[in-house]
């Protein structure tokens, strides 16, 4: 029986953190972060069997607005969220996500996995990760592993004295960085308010980390560890300094700390298959892993909204020339709209 889930957010994540193919997505505390932070409504729904336990769980997220459309996703503003449980309970969660997006109007529904769903809908691959496997407590080891041309690089920004440094008290100067990055991106950046709330709700699985240069943060990092996974969610650098390479020390500490604290497997963010940000990540002599997004189109549009869609073109060139203190005060206000 399929139910608004209205238990202990405990229960949730208990039975998340027992469940093949979760994710940090998948916690209950998302609800919190999405619901603070954008005013989005969370629709968390579960499977219970005949005694009662949880047998599957779906965090679906409506996102609707006059411009962009209306959207059922699971999850936004992040890479995987769909169902989750027995085979049966996934088929009934999105078939009955399947007939909200019909009754209440909604254009597209959207249910982003790791891995394939036995659901009847239409699967999107637009989208990939990359991952490396690491030797778990030998980043030395891991070092030597590396092409060397990437170990070249990483010397680059080291030689000119930058560092890299870790710890939830590098919100500010992540945000900093990463919303000067999306400026000259023509994207709209998450708030700032997004990342605190964030580091707030999962201080033990959260990471924040910045490289600076003559005491400046010119590179921004924040992923999640989960289990024996890392993921890299968000990563920037500032332009300016792309001929020192500050985001190749910036992976390399990603990666130091994660094979030092006994990740296995390093994730490395979604991307567009064959564009710029894929090379970037394959040159760490990396993998690639097809991400499995379901979709229900009610509509014309087939996927969620982007900057880059035909129809909103102008926008991106727009916002490039738009100073940076603009664009980081107006982006949250459509931003919170494209998941």
């Amino acid at each position: 029986m399929i139910e608004a889930f209205a238990g202990n957010p405990d229960e949730w994540d208990e039975f998340v953190h027992d469940s093949d193919g979760s994710t940090h997505c998948h916690l209950f505390g998302w609800r919190r972060v999405i619901e603070r932070v954008f005013g989005h409504e969370c629709l968390y729904f579960a499977e219970r069997d005949a005694s009662g336990r949880l047998a599957g769980v779906l965090p679906l997220v409506r996102v609707k607005s006059l411009l962009f459309g209306h959207y059922l996703v699971s999850m936004p503003f992040l890479n995987a969220g769909g169902p989750i449980g027995s085979r049966d309970a996934i088929l009934r969660l999105a078939t009955h996500a399947a007939h909200l997006t019909g009754r209440e109007g909604a254009t597209l529904l959207e249910l982003r996995s790791r891995q394939p769903l036995p659901v009847d809908l239409t699967v999107s691959h637009r989208r990939i990760t990359v991952v490396l496997d690491l030797p778990p407590g030998e980043p030395g080891r891991l070092w030597d592993l590396l092409p060397a041309k990437v170990r070249t690089q990483v010397r680059r920004p080291l030689k000119e004295g930058a560092e890299v440094r870790f710890g939830l008290d590098q919100v500010g100067s992540f945000h900093a960085v990463f919303a000067h990055h999306m400026r000259d991106l023509g994207t709209p950046a998450l708030p700032r308010g997004f990342f605190e709330c964030i580091a707030e709700t999962f201080p033990n699985d959260v990471w924040f980390g910045c490289v600076y240069l003559d005491s400046r943060p010119v590179a921004c990092g924040c992923g999640f560890r989960w289990g024996s996974e890392f993921e890299m969610t968000w990563a920037s650098a500032l332009r300016r300094y792309n001929h020192l390479a500050p985001n190749m020390l910036l992976y390399w500490g990603f990666l130091e700390r994660a094979a030092r604290e006994g990740v296995t497997l390093f994730n490395f963010g979604r991307c567009a298959p064959g564009g710029s940000t894929h090379r970037f990540k394959q040159q760490w002599a990396t993998r690639d892993v097809p991400l499995w997004w379901y979709q229900l189109a009610a509509g014309t549009r087939a996927a969620t909204p982007s900057p880059r869609d035909g129809r909103f073109a102008l926008g991106p060139l727009v916002w490039r020339h738009m100073p940076v203190a603009l664009a980081t005060a107006l982006g949250p206000r459509i931003v919170r709209y494209i998941p």
